[in-house]
């Protein structure tokens, strides 16, 4: 008999929106800081951007995108065990969660090892002096220094490639903070999943939402919160009873997504500081305190509780499954792992160059303790609105059309060395039944 799943499509649609939200969050960290604030100024009566209204400020404040990748890290870690074992196919699945257990730090490290090296060799090409010499704050703290002696620089290159994965930073990319995280979410997933692969479903799902809880009162509510909310929304995706229930009442369909969906807004809008700047963030900043009990960060667990309720109304609703699984949402969630490697580097460089102009200011001299000394001039300013409009949509072109030959050359060279090293770590007897490589990229499905 053919099992009719539900669609998961949308999943990877919603990876690509949020890359999309991480790379917008990075141009407003750049040009406008204010926009993270929740109006103008420092009372309640000041206006609002329109960037900063609650709700249109969830895609540019960007810490969604965060939470969106944890949570997808969640879903389809688990989803291809849970199918198998759900159809009675427990050695099937405990296979798969060692295979791609197995597959997963290769397919990680790889591919960001790559563009450590390029962003290094750019650095010590200069490319970012000019990024360090603007008045962004967060281009000149993200915009690596040249190192001089030579084998300084090669230190510093091994240095940051393993504190990627120890200490969560990387000087020539600071973005890469995430990966660790999601590398050890996504181990946490394969060994619930093992654990618990002989449970009736009903109760694997009650033991998702009680790691749930518990990360919320550990206070670990930017990753874990979400991984194991990822894992219990794909047991529930499989869940024939509540699948059934759900279609049996169309009420559910029609209306509980639009009000999951204003909620998780909502409440996703939370800004990053000064709440107390407008009424709608200090009542949220109010509930809070009845909320979070520990020491919780409450910014990022408003996002992530947010993100909870837009998923939740996205399994209701076909509806907004259909559209984010539209083939260019899909396009964008497949090229969603290089877009995230490779959009800090283009924003520090290129789009820097073309906003700000290629001349570094000659240091000017300060008299620092009683001397005379040189510093840097003033920061450089960007060429406005006007040079906004124009770069910004050249820039997207740009990261997209090399995001998609990252995709098409770089992810395929590592999933082939990963192929290798499992050929040449098997069991004899495992050689002769081992599948192809895994998956593509940062959060991809585990093979089918």
């Amino acid at each position: 008999m053919v099992v009719k799943h539900e669609n998961v499509k949308w999943v990877d649609g919603l990876r690509g929106l949020a890359s999309v939200s991480v790379v917008v969050t990075h141009l407003a960290r750049t040009f406008d800081q204010i926009l993270f604030y929740p109006n103008t100024g420092g009372s309640p009566e000041n206006q609002p951007y329109f960037l900063q209204w609650p709700i249109i400020r969830v895609f540019v404040q960007g810490r969604i995108g965060i939470a969106i990748f944890a949570l997808v890290t969640g879903y389809v870690c688990a989803l291809k065990p849970i199918r198998q074992s759900k159809s009675g196919n427990i050695d099937g699945a405990l296979t798969s969660v060692a295979k791609s257990a197995f597959r997963r730090i290769p397919r990680l490290f790889l591919p960001t090892t790559i563009a450590t090296c390029i962003m290094w060799v750019l650095s010590q090409l200069g490319a970012y002096d000019v990024a360090a010499a603007t008045d962004s704050y967060w281009l000149i703290t993200t915009s690596p220094a040249h190192r001089r002696p030579f084998s300084a620089a090669v230190h510093s290159l091994f240095r940051e490639i393993m504190v990627t994965w120890t200490m969560l930073q990387n000087n020539y990319d600071p973005n890469q903070w995430t990966l660790q995280p999601l590398l050890k979410g996504s181990m946490m997933v394969y060994m619930l999943i093992f654990g618990t692969i002989y449970m009736q479903q009903k109760y694997r799902m009650m033991i998702s939402l009680a790691f749930y809880v518990y990360f919320f009162l550990a206070g670990e509510v930017t990753f874990s919160m979400q991984f194991f909310f990822g894992m219990f929304l794909s047991d529930l995706s499989n869940h024939q009873p509540t699948l059934d229930y759900i279609n049996a009442r169309i009420w559910i369909r029609r209306f509980l997504p639009p009000l999951l969906m204003f909620i998780g807004l909502w409440i996703a809008s939370y800004p990053e500081d000064h709440a107390d700047w407008a009424n709608w963030s200090q009542q949220l900043k109010d509930m809070s305190t009845y909320i979070l009990l520990m020491k919780q960060d409450t910014a990022r667990f408003y996002t992530g509780l947010g993100m909870d309720f837009i998923c939740v109304a996205i399994f209701l609703s076909p509806t907004l499954k259909d559209v984010l699984s539209s083939k260019y949402l899909l396009w964008l969630g497949k090229n969603s792992f290089a877009v995230y490697l490779i959009h800090g580097t283009l924003i520090r460089t290129i789009l820097t160059w073309c906003m700000y102009g290629m001349s570094i200011p000659a240091k000017v001299e300060k008299e620092v303790d009683g001397k005379m000394t040189l510093v840097n001039g003033p920061g450089l300013k960007h060429g406005g609105y006007v040079y906004m409009t124009v770069f910004i949509p050249l820039f997207f072109v740009l990261l997209y059309f090399l995001a998609n030959l990252w995709t098409m050359h770089v992810d395929p060279l590592c999933a082939r060395w990963t192929a290798a090293f499992e050929r040449a770590t098997l069991n004899e007897s495992e050689k002769t039944t081992s599948s192809g490589p895994a998956g593509h990229g940062l959060l991809s499905q585990p093979p089918a």
